[in-house]
């Protein structure tokens, strides 16, 4: 598998995570909470195993790179939250944690796309980090409110929705890049080669 095959598959895994961890974070009454658990779990595992393929995929250190890593420690950092059975105060702690750095993730492979030429690739890539980095965040501030005996109403699954829609951009902006990316260049003698692997 080439790099731009493993950065487009790694961001519709962490695409799909992110929806089905947004379906584990949403209170819906006919399915009973230890399922809702299941899908959130499974949505991070998917998330974590996304945003590593998609740091893995790109070879020169860059922001983006660091930006998919961070994602991935965030999530492996709430995934310890859910099953370690730690007390309650300490997996809201984790689960809190976990969601800041994954927005600290999108932010800096937002900063990156600014970097870029002007695209509409580019600009989805921006939308669709800025829209992960909120979603996060409102998670974080969601789990805070509840430490602190706050009503935080339905704040979470509304920035699990908002970071599913920014990850699903993302992986439309990347699969878009990896379409589109030239995979031919010329040779010295003006003949147009196809590269075979990015």
């Amino acid at each position: 598998m080439g790099n731009e095959q493993k950065a487009t598959f790694g961001a519709w895994v962490a695409a799909t995570g992110t929806v089905i961890a947004a379906i584990g974070s949403t209170p819906i009454k006919r399915i009973p909470r230890e399922t809702l658990n299941s899908f959130n779990l499974i949505g991070n595992e998917l998330q974590a195993t996304g945003s590593a393929l998609s740091a893995d995929a790109i070879k020169e250190f860059t922001l983006t790179k660091v930006g998919n890593g961070l994602q991935a420690i965030g999530n492996v950092i709430v995934i310890a939250g859910i099953v370690r059975g730690y007390s309650d105060i300490i997996e809201r702690e984790l689960i809190i944690k976990g969601n800041l750095v994954q927005a600290l993730g999108a932010s800096t492979a937002l900063a990156d796309s600014f970097n870029e030429e002007h695209t509409v690739e580019e600009l989805f890539s921006i939308y669709g980090n800025l829209l992960k980095a909120i979603g996060n965040s409102l998670q974080a501030i969601a789990v805070i409110l509840e430490l602190n005996d706050r009503d935080s109403g339905n704040l979470y699954a509304i920035g699990s929705w908002i970071q599913a829609i920014g990850a699903i951009i993302s992986a439309l902006a990347q699969s878009k890049k990896s379409s589109t990316r030239c995979c031919f260049t010329y040779s010295h003698y003006g003949n147009i080669v196809r590269m075979d692997s990015q």
